[in-house]
């Protein structure tokens, strides 16, 4: 069965779940959560941002703008990054987040449509595999007999059950489901769930812990990243990546935020022409925590 094309990127986006892929592509995430306040603390009410001249790979340009509420920093290659305090006014956090993602994404028109163009090719291989289960449905009756005999060694061999049928294949682990028709694969690992098409070259992974949730999208160049943390304050971060340099060179986008129940936010943007996260988005994610805590 056609599994190698698969296994890498869902390899690699399990590990990103945890650490890192290894190679330029990788994309490392990290959510915490806020559900343990003596572990992380209380995130703070920030009145004015505090901008040190620099920030490991990150060096300021200027002062604060803005009535201490905008700092601008330059880093490795070109890479800009911004740290904004933004209150929340009658708009909730998600809203105020989707506004930076729309305006960084602008940046990266053709990763947005790649991730697109993947999404709809996936939809499209969808509704042919509903009709090739209601064809399949009429082969039910002739394959109960021998699931039940699979089952039956199934329970004999420590609940481990696998049938195979051409590239068709259906495995059962304890904790563990993994099914593949043709091009596609579909994986349940405890909370996590990935979906796997060779065809159009798409990888969606979505689950996390204890209310944690990530996300993440991939289709052959480009690559979206969501982490969200447990928990009534904020923690997130997003991350757009295409190997493909964009018109102004950009490679990777993305944000890291934080803030307290009620705001204001403390918000980092990134952009690099270097699509490896590496230090810059780590800096970033520095400043957010040495405003708004941990």
């Amino acid at each position: 069965m056609p599994l190698r094309p698969f296994l890498l990127p869902t390899v690699c986006a399990l590990a990103a779940l945890t650490a890192a892929c290894d190679g330029d592509s990788s994309v490392h995430i990290s959510s915490t959560t806020t559900n343990d306040t003596d572990a992380k603390g209380v995130l703070k009410v920030v009145e004015t941002l505090q901008c040190p001249q620099t920030m490991g790979s990150l060096t300021r340009k200027g002062s604060a703008s803005n009535g201490g509420t905008v700092c601008n920093y330059v880093g490795p290659k070109g890479a800009e990054v911004t740290l904004q305090l933004v209150a929340l006014g009658d708009r909730t956090p998600p809203q105020v987040l989707k506004t930076f993602e729309e305006r960084l994404s602008s940046d990266m028109p053709q990763a947005v449509a790649g991730l697109q163009a993947g999404a709809a090719q996936a939809r499209a291989d969808a509704a042919r595999a509903e009709a090739d289960v209601a064809r399949g449905a009429a082969n039910a009756a002739r394959a109960e007999a021998e699931v039940a005999r699979a089952q039956a060694r199934a329970d004999a061999a420590a609940d481990v059950a696998v049938q195979a049928n051409g590239d068709d294949a259906d495995i059962r682990l304890p904790g563990m489901h993994i099914e593949t028709k043709g091009d596609q694969a579909s994986v349940r690992i405890g909370g996590i769930h990935i979906d796997a098409n060779d065809n159009t070259g798409t990888v969606d992974i979505e689950g996390g812990d204890n209310g944690d949730s990530v996300s993440i999208r991939a289709q052959d160049d480009s690559a979206e990243v969501r982490a969200m943390a447990a928990g009534d304050a904020t923690r997130a971060s997003w991350i757009l990546t295409d190997n493909r340099p964009s018109a102004g060179g950009w490679r990777l986008v993305g944000y890291e935020a934080r803030g307290p129940v009620g705001g204001p936010l403390v918000v980092a943007t990134v952009r690099s022409r270097d699509r490896n996260r590496g230090r810059v988005f780590e800096d970033a994610k520095d400043l957010v925590a040495l405003n708004a805590g941990e």
